[in-house]
């Protein structure tokens, strides 16, 4: 009969994972070399115009409603400055489905 061998699999350490996400986070920080995924979104641009105007409120009321300062909304409407990302991120939330904010 011949000698066979069972090998078992170590089960990860719980959160190893993590740390070693955190530590590549680090080294690529760094500038070190490291595998890394780097995930780009798009968020797309709203009219804040056309998406105020359709929910019936003035510049007034639709910022104090959304948490903008109205000097805000008015240069974003005029395109003297655009939304940043978080800011779109919130438009394109009221554009779609303004009862959830």
């Amino acid at each position: 009969m011949k000698n066979t061998r069972t090998v078992r699999q170590r089960k990860p350490r719980p959160g190893s994972r993590i740390v070693t996400s955190l530590r590549q986070a680090v080294d690529w920080v760094e500038g070190k070399d490291v595998p890394v995924r780097v995930t780009t979104v798009e968020v797309p641009t709203v009219d804040v115009r056309s998406t105020r105007k359709r929910l019936g409120l003035s510049q007034a009321a639709f910022a104090a409603k959304f948490g903008f300062q109205p000097a805000t909304l008015r240069n974003w409407e005029q395109g003297r400055t655009r939304p940043d990302g978080p800011a779109r991120v919130l438009l394109a939330v009221i554009a779609r489905h303004p009862e959830a904010v």
